[in-house]
């Protein structure tokens, strides 16, 4: 008899969100991690990640959406953190493109709530804003934002309080079949299990080089102005979550102030990165990086960019279509992998920890997750 039911390697956003699914059933869990609990070495770190519900990316995100928001609301209950805060959000730019028309094609197919505001409109309510006469946005009410670290930090304690062995500092160095299930090894022993879930994160290039998948990693930076005049009209309770995509097709994304008075207000380029793995990542923020953020977003937002404040790097690791790898290994039927969430994922994080328990514990889910398939991407046939 294997040891573990399940061993879960990776407990960042999507390995967190597993292991506590498969405790809560009663399976028994290992999770290993490279890192500590909660870090920021990997992806999902950074003090905020936008949810929204009119989604762009696709309109077939949508009942995962949904069910991510219940399961937010859960989490904050049963952990007792703050994970999850809705602060509206606007998606700005000419009606035609993608962050608009996307948006509202989703709002109008899962009939989701939603507003259509002129530039006037936009600026009449948030004066904070500055749209050009020919911007539109779609505003959505339950667009807001999520902790990373807090989550992932929740997710942790509850697997850990419903009985998964969570081993940090403890990477794996190995995995290979063993009879019916698997066999991992770490620099400090081997362990057994029926399943072995891999949700490597940007370590996806390395671990799952078999899965044939053509990741991309990226750095991305993140900024955070302290905005002219003070935070108070950034505030959550009066500025809202936003996405701005240019004529060009470039966009950007900002927050409310939520760190308080001194912490300023987070901006980012939404795909605009560098190639790198997470062994060589820069950590360094380039003063000209400051430099063309502060051009960039001066034209859009009049307080910003006001004091730069810090900056932060993170990584996207990114697949061809830009869509998730949620499956099974077609190669390897004790193994189950969630990655290459590509810059948009971690809103999903709790229904895809619902997901991959699924699968690892029955082989199938009953959420749609056909778009995730990896064959997709090789050219293997289904």
């Amino acid at each position: 008899m294997s040891a573990y039911d399940v061993i879960v390697v990776g407990l960042g956003g999507m390995g967190s969100a597993t292991a506590m699914h498969l405790a809560t059933r009663g399976v028994r869990v290992l999770g290993l991690e490279k890192f500590g609990p909660a870090h920021d070495r990997g992806a999902s770190h950074g003090g905020s990640r936008i949810t929204r519900q009119s989604y762009f990316e696709g309109a077939e995100y949508v009942p995962l959406l949904l069910r991510a928001y219940e399961l937010y609301d859960q989490l904050a209950v049963d952990s007792g953190r703050d994970v999850i805060t809705l602060t509206g959000g606007l998606m700005i730019g000419r009606p035609e493109t993608r962050t608009v028309a996307g948006s509202r094609a989703s709002a109008e197919q899962w009939g989701l709530e939603h507003e259509i505001l002129d530039a006037v409109e936009i600026r009449r309510r948030y004066p904070t804003l500055a749209p050009e006469p020919e911007e539109i946005a779609l505003y959505e009410a339950k667009a807001g934002f999520v902790r990373p670290e807090a989550t992932v930090a929740a997710n942790l304690e509850l697997a850990a309080k419903r009985g998964a062995d969570l081993r940090f500092q403890e990477p794996m160095t190995s995995w290979e079949p063993a009879g019916d299930g698997v066999r991992v090894t770490t620099g400090r022993g081997t362990y057994t299990a029926g399943q072995l879930v891999i949700a490597p994160g940007p370590w996806a290039p390395e671990l799952l080089a078999d899965l044939g998948v053509p990741f991309s990693i990226e750095r991305l930076v993140q900024f955070w102005f302290r905005p002219r005049g003070g935070v108070a009209p950034f505030l959550p309770d009066r500025h809202p979550i936003y996405i701005w995509e240019d004529v060009s097709g470039e966009q950007i994304y900002g927050f409310p102030a939520i760190d308080g008075p001194d912490g300023g207000a987070k901006i980012a380029y939404f795909r605009k990165g560098t190639p790198t793995t997470p062994d060589t990542l820069d950590t360094e923020v380039r003063p000209a990086e400051i430099a063309e953020m502060a051009a960039y977003c001066g034209k859009r937002l009049p307080n910003l960019p006001g004091e730069f404040r810090r900056g932060e790097p993170c990584m996207y690791s990114t697949t061809p279509d830009e869509h998730f790898v949620i499956s099974r290994h077609p190669a390897h039927e004790a193994v189950t992998v969630a990655c290459g969430f590509s810059g948009h994922g971690f809103k999903f994080v709790p229904v895809i920890g619902e997901i991959v328990a699924d699968l690892a514990t029955t082989g199938t889910t009953a959420h749609p997750i056909a778009l995730f398939d990896p064959r997709r991407l090789t050219g293997a046939k289904p």
